[in-house]
């Protein structure tokens, strides 16, 4: 999991620290925001004092109805040990109270001139992107007709020639050699690449390439959705391979599954074609069109047909 700390919330919203510098080394561990009405109105028993709180017009106008020593103690109370920042939005002018315990806490202020709805979202869309969990998987992630196919195997098997053959025929490579993963949302995978190798094709005998110099800013992109695992394997003679397309095979990368085809490799196979072809039938699946559920429903009636008329007999 990535580190944020409060300094980066500045960075990446432009907001304005108030108080509590000290503190903006401070990590930010959860993706989930506080807006402390109740505790603010003196309830303190289930006080989430490690998320990031925020406070808008609602909270602000409520605290000024409370009394001088009110104020004190529920902003002392409010600048926890574990409390990454307070953000104030609105552009709303911030309580002297909150200064000052901010000051002793070391507990960072920041203002916005965002609405708080609008605020709440972005912060929450944003730690959510980086906050996610992640994996790194030795393959090749490429753009094959908006399809993110995830191309696994040993190594020597053709990975990134295949890659190369693709990117030729117009697809978008996003990933060589390695693919870091980050699961955004239940069922959600996206990929990029490392930044040290970003856009670059290792090819045995040939040595690294730039894609974006060779083929075009056309040719790359920075991270892709995945939902479609190829995995390479040299032929084997005594495994069975799926001739039909009915088996479904999924393969599990942290706490998403998507589906998996093992394609087998020997020469004279065009790997791109075929993964291009796979891409587009993953496609039509997803529509609801099943070539191969289609052909064995027809051949069921034929056999069925055949039998009913007497041209079959069972022994």
């Amino acid at each position: 999991m990535a580190k944020i700390r409060t300094q980066d919330l500045i960075d990446q919203f432009d907001l304005e620290l108030i108080s509590g510098e000290e503190g903006l080394h401070r990590p930010i561990t959860t993706s989930d925001i506080s807006r402390p009405g109740l505790e603010i109105a003196g309830f303190f028993n289930y006080y989430p004092a490690e998320r990031i709180q925020l406070l808008g017009k609602t909270e602000i106008t409520f605290f000024k109805r409370l009394s001088t020593e009110e104020k004190t103690i529920r902003m002392e109370k409010l600048c926890a040990d574990i409390t990454p920042c307070i953000i104030i939005s609105r552009d709303l002018e911030v309580p002297e109270e909150l200064i000052i315990a901010s000051e002793n806490a070391a507990v960072p202020v920041m203002k916005s001139n965002m609405k708080t709805t609008r605020l709440s979202s972005h912060l929450t869309n944003y730690l959510e992107s980086k906050l996610a969990p992640t994996t790194a998987i030795h393959g090749v992630l490429v753009d094959v007709y908006g399809v993110g196919v995830l191309i696994t195997g040993q190594s020597g098997v053709g990975k990134s020639e295949t890659a190369l053959e693709l990117v030729k025929r117009g697809h978008r490579l996003v990933a060589d050699d390695c693919v870091e993963i980050r699961q955004e949302d239940l069922g959600t995978l996206v990929g990029s690449s490392p930044e040290l190798i970003e856009h670059l094709l290792e090819i045995r005998g040939l040595g690294i390439i730039n894609v974006m110099t060779l083929f075009g800013a056309g040719a790359v992109r920075s991270f892709k959705r995945i939902t479609l695992n190829i995995d390479l394997e040299l032929w084997n003679s005594t495994k069975h391979y799926d001739r039909l397309g009915l088996d479904d095979e999924k393969i599990k990368i942290l706490d998403t599954e998507i589906t998996k085809i093992t394609l087998p490799v020997r020469p004279g196979r065009n790997l791109a074609v075929i993964i291009e072809v796979a891409a587009m039938n993953f496609r039509l699946k997803r529509m609801g069109v099943n070539a191969a559920k289609e052909f064995t429903e027809k051949l069921a009636n034929v056999i069925q047909d055949k039998g009913a008329s007497g041209d079959i007999y069972n022994d």
